[in-house]
């Protein structure tokens, strides 16, 4: 399907790190465009001067990089068009479709309290509508009009919201400082911009009437809407630190795969038959907003482990060796060598992060490995020492350096010194590899050859 009028925008503002949430609203945004041959514009929110910063603008721009949410124009920055949102309140001001607002702080929270008093909803009672043909010289704010009736939003996600006017205060969209606020400029940059859907996260949904109600003022064609349901941790609270890593990069740097992100984020909220593997083009060809659910996300850290493992496994071996690479250096002969891709191979079913997928790789890409003196203490023991002593002498003759005669070799040394496999597997396993986990003994004999073996099993044989 193509229609090259669907052009959506991602619009966050730069106050932190890239939210996994925000992830996920720039991923559904990107799918859609990109199911219709669309345009995703990335535009930079950060009119709030105190809070946004060039790290976190760097932040954003760098997690949607890695997660592949390529964008077709901007950034814009919001603090760049200052002039162009300014140029439209005169108009509103002559028309009548927005007024002078001259109240003091101190003002405001006398009228706020009142109400509370009267149990009444705490807004601008709209007071200074009646000065409007006054020009006061006087600090004052920009207040929009806010006219009677009702307004109904036809939400792709949440169906016909309909909303009292009474509920709407006349807000401000120019402050006193004259700089325009968020609903005003939002508004202005989604007509400019020619936004034909905004798809964001449902606690913007109490904006959307205001925003709604600025387009008709200003003549400006309104787009559809799209609000989805919140991520949640597992406690059903909306996601936050406590419940772990929230940031996109934290992902990155704890070892999973960009894909792996965006498959398990589409998966919250939206669903496609009984399907959870999705390629990106599976995403972009399935994605429909009948299909995003109304209840919130449930983020489920075990899932997301499951389908980062899932990818390990399935992931061609160059881009496995990529994304270790992020951990560990590894000498280019070792890199460069077949052994690398079986070693890699070894291990696809033993890691679930490529973090913890590097470490494992250690025992073959580094020569001095560190046991810790716990699995010192509990595998090499006095008990142990005689028996790799006689797997060494065994080794240390053996002229064909294969699978089969590697077994033999070991099967033969339990024998003759009657003890099970794990009397000796154990010990040997920390040795070679400084791991509890690692592939079978024989496969790291065959990597690492029979110089490198018997030399670590000789080195920590005296250190024994």
């Amino acid at each position: 399907m193509t229609d090259t009028n669907v052009r959506v925008r991602f619009a966050p503002s730069p106050t932190g790190f890239l939210h996994i949430g925000g992830a996920r609203t720039a991923l559904f945004n990107y799918l859609y465009a990109k199911k219709h041959g669309g345009k995703f514009i990335l535009r930079i929110e950060d009119t709030d001067s105190e809070r946004s910063t060039q790290a976190a603008v760097d932040a954003i721009l760098d997690g949607m990089q890695w997660l592949g949410l390529n964008w077709d124009e901007g950034p814009f920055f919001q603090s760049q068009r200052y002039d162009i949102y300014k140029s439209y309140i005169p108009k509103m001001l002559e028309e009548e479709k927005a007024y002078r607002c001259y109240c003091k702080p101190e003002e405001l929270d006398q009228m706020r309290d009142e109400l509370k008093a009267q149990k009444k909803k705490p807004m601008y009672d709209g007071r200074c509508w009646e000065k409007r043909h006054q020009v006061l010289d006087q600090p004052h704010t920009i207040r929009f009009r806010v006219p009677e009736g009702t307004t109904v939003i036809d939400d792709l996600v949440k169906g016909q919201v309909t909303v009292d006017h009474k509920e709407v205060e006349d807000l401000i969209i120019a402050r006193s400082d004259g700089t325009p606020t968020y609903n005003f400029v939002v508004v202005v940059d989604d007509a400019l911009m020619e936004i034909s859907h905004v798809i964001r996260g449902d606690d913007h949904l109490n904006n959307t009437t205001k925003q709604i109600l600025l387009y008709e003022a200003m003549g400006f064609a309104i787009p559809a809407f799209a609000h989805l349901p919140l991520i949640l941790g597992q406690d059903k609270a909306r996601l936050s630190k406590r419940h772990g890593a929230t940031a996109v990069q934290m992902y990155r740097d704890m070892g999973y795969f960009p894909h792996t992100i965006n498959n398990f984020l589409v998966r919250l909220g939206w669903s496609h038959k009984d399907q959870e593997i999705f390629s990106m083009q599976e995403m972009i060809e399935a994605f429909n907003f009948e299909a995003v659910g109304k209840s919130p996300g449930i983020f489920n850290p075990e899932k997301l482990l499951w389908m980062n493992q899932h990818y390990i496994k399935e992931k061609p071996y160059t881009e496995i060796l990529q994304g270790i690479e992020q951990f560990i250096a590894i000498p280019e002969d070792r890199k460069n060598s077949p052994l690398m891709e079986k070693v890699i191979d070894s291990l696809r079913d033993r890691a679930k992060t490529l973090d913890e997928f590097a470490k494992l790789c250690t025992f073959y890409t580094e020569d001095q490995l560190i046991i810790t003196p716990e699995d010192q203490q509990a595998f090499l023991t006095k008990e142990a020492k005689p028996y790799v002593q006689a797997l060494l002498a065994k080794l240390q003759e053996l002229q064909d350096w294969t699978h089969d005669t590697l077994e033999a070799t070991f099967n033969q040394t339990l024998e003759e010194n009657n003890i099970k496999f794990k009397d000796l597997g154990q010990p040997l396993r920390i040795i070679l590899t400084a791991s509890k986990f690692s592939p079978g003994i024989y496969v790291i004999l065959e990597i690492l050859g029979k110089d490198r073996s018997i030399k670590r099993i000789e080195d920590v044989l005296a250190m024994m």
